[in-house]
């Protein structure tokens, strides 16, 4: 696994797996720890989630930088980003009382009770794009929950995963609640088939969500899947075309167009197709291309160099099918690293 700095393309640091020996011991050590952890009362579990709210906060300028410098997200989307976990930890430490309260049943039975209880340990396999809040969404709630956490992260990203666990290390969970696990992908099949490992979510791409879905299956695992889309935004006659344009480019913008949720596709009604086109085409043309550690930057890099290549074969692609590039689609920027412009193809 190799950390490398998508702006300059300078190597930051490599990390080895560990030994299938260590991992098993990691695992033993996570279980053991959840024996006691799910024993600890609700108020205590989301006392200390309030912690590492508030720590989040405090390191969010240094947390920032260093989503910037491992994948590239631009500085203002990286404290927004850590801003956005210190929420999900205060929402679930309110909340989470409420949320798992016993609830009674109708039935032919004297009394039928619905109870939530811990259910081990789950493995969590998040992705680059959102490195903190993609893995707090699913660690808060099941902290709290009296369930442990192992974390599969990304190999690019791997600085963001051992400092979300020394976050709940350093706000006084237990030292083995929440680990980053640094393993390959044939290691991934052992920590799954593993019978104290009770679930598995994961986050990234269809092939990818396949895969885990059938390991976990083969297991009986509970698995979360979220998958990626192309969903199309559709502009109709009637549309306020500035508010539309607006709209569709902030969307495909999203995170550098690093997000499942971007705008991927606009099928536009040939009435108000041109003005639409233009409008989008002028606002694309305004974005601040560069440094994600400068205040002013619209879009970093992406996150590694093969997705920059993989996204200009397609461009290029596209157009030898009979697309017209109106903005972009030129990824010599003049910059070192993985940039790529804001392109608009039609």
């Amino acid at each position: 696994m190799e950390s490398i700095n998508p702006a300059t393309g300078e190597p930051i640091q490599s990390y080895q797996a560990i030994s299938d020996e260590a991992l098993e011991s990691l695992i033993r050590t996570t279980h053991d720890t959840f024996q006691a952890w799910k024993q600890t009362p609700l108020q205590t579990r989301c006392q200390q989630l309030l912690k590492v709210s508030e720590l989040l906060n405090e390191r969010k300028e240094a947390l920032a930088r260093l989503m910037a410098n491992e994948m590239g997200k631009p500085i203002r989307g990286g404290r927004a980003e850590v801003e956005k976990c210190a929420w999900v930890c205060e929402y679930y430490a309110e909340h989470t009382a409420r949320i798992l309260a016993p609830k009674k049943l109708e039935s032919d039975n004297e009394l039928s009770e619905q109870h939530y209880c811990p259910q081990g340990i789950i493995l969590a396999i998040m992705p680059w794009n959102y490195p903190f809040w993609q893995v707090f969404r699913f660690a808060a709630p099941n902290l709290a929950a009296g369930n442990v956490g192992l974390l599969k992260h990304a190999g690019n990203v791997t600085a963001c995963g051992l400092a979300i666990e020394s976050l709940f290390r350093d706000a006084g969970f237990p030292q083995h609640a929440f680990r980053t696990l640094l393993v390959d992908k044939q290691q991934i099949e052992t920590v799954i088939s593993d019978p104290r490992v009770r679930g598995v979510t994961l986050t990234g791409s269809t092939a990818a969500g396949r895969k885990v879905a059938a390991m976990a299956g083969q297991h009986l695992k509970k698995t979360v899947l979220e998958l990626g889309g192309s969903d199309a935004y559709v502009v109709l006659e009637d549309a306020d075309l500035e508010l539309a344009a607006a709209k569709c480019v902030k969307s495909r913008l999203l995170n550098s167009g690093q997000s499942c949720i971007a705008a991927k596709r606009f099928i536009v009604m040939d009435s108000v197709h041109d003005e639409f086109v233009e409008r989008v085409q002028a606002l694309l043309q305004e974005q601040v291309v560069g440094d994600p550690l400068d205040e002013n930057t619209d879009i970093g890099p992406m996150a590694r160099q093969d997705l920059r290549d993989e996204l200009h074969e397609q461009v290029e692609a596209s157009i030898k099918a009979g697309a017209r590039c109106l903005v972009g689609g030129n990824p010599d920027t003049g910059k070192p690293g993985a940039f790529y412009p804001p392109t608009l193809l039609t």
